[in-house]
């Protein structure tokens, strides 16, 4: 069974690459971000604190923008399956506009739902 017709998959791809690029922007701004704070630098205790806390959540934005790339790095090996836009749990079609937002989703809308 096949879930998506070749125009889908085309549809889709176009959107993986281009969530792929503004990911790999965001992550080379995170890194440059998440750069050592130099003891050096004269600003003042509060001001370090927060440079700090700012380090640490610009960390946890680039671990998530590294996982997000590499699950749509993975989709798109995937997309070439006739299984791509299957539902992983039941079987049945994932509704072709939920992959155009999320393409790297692998359970339908009823199935997401269930889990509540």
């Amino acid at each position: 069974m096949t879930a998506l017709n070749p125009e889908q998959k085309e549809q889709i791809k176009l959107k993986i690459l281009a969530n792929c690029a503004k990911i790999e922007k965001r992550i080379e701004e995170y890194t440059e971000l998440t750069k050592p704070i130099s003891p050096e630098n004269a600003i003042g205790r509060i001001s370090r604190m927060d440079a700090i806390n700012n380090k640490s959540v610009n960390e946890a934005a680039l671990r998530n923008a590294k996982s997000k790339l590499q699950r749509l790095q993975r989709c798109m090996h995937e997309l070439e399956n006739d299984s791509f836009g299957l539902c992983r749990q039941c079987g049945n079609a994932i509704e072709f506009e939920k992959l155009l937002v999320m393409p790297e989703s692998v359970r339908c809308v009823s199935c997401v739902k269930g889990d509540r």
